[in-house]
């Protein structure tokens, strides 16, 4: 198994269906946010970012999979994909234990060179309540199953990782 996802990790096809699955996610988050109503907390836009960083994972990787940008492909989605757990499961606590002294910001704060609230504010500004679970699916809530989401875009991204260490089988037309 490990051999075939190095084998994928140096095509395109792999780093294009992260990007897509990515993407997938994001639109449905604007889907929520612009169709159900559903208004994005900050933690929810902290969220949105780290899903765009798994998607620039993947175009990165999509840009040249066989060459040494792959490493810095991988690097870019375990780290987003660590963040968006990370956030996931702040968001989650927040809304499962209710503190009026454990409260999320206002407003996302951005770097004063990537304003993205700014740039495009309607994926990037929050309405929301951190609190609120304003949404559920089998009981879980959406920071919950982000959890689930981020946590096997980690597992998928170690075990790309851990592949690198493997060489890919050659076959030829006689497989040898």
């Amino acid at each position: 198994m490990l051999r075939y996802l190095n084998q994928c990790s140096r095509g395109r096809g792999a780093w294009l269906l992260l990007a897509l699955t990515a993407l997938a996610f994001e639109l449905t988050a604007l889907y929520f946010q612009y169709v159900m109503g559903l208004q994005p907390c900050v933690m929810c836009i902290y969220e949105r970012c780290a899903l765009f960083g798994v998607m620039g994972a993947g175009i990165v990787g999509a840009i040249a999979p066989k060459t040494p940008l792959r490493w810095a492909a991988i690097l870019i989605w375990i780290y987003s994909a660590i963040e968006g757990t990370r956030l996931s499961y702040d968001h989650t606590m927040i809304q499962l234990h209710p503190n009026p002294f454990v409260t999320c910001d206002f407003a996302a704060r951005f770097p004063t060179w990537l304003p993205l609230d700014k740039w495009l504010p309607s994926v990037f500004v929050a309405s929301g309540d951190c609190a609120e679970r304003g949404w559920t699916f089998l009981t879980w809530s959406m920071p919950q199953w982000m959890i689930v989401i981020f946590g096997a875009y980690l597992l998928v991204a170690l075990l790309v990782l851990i592949s690198q260490l493997f060489k890919p089988k050659r076959r030829d037309l006689f497989g040898r």
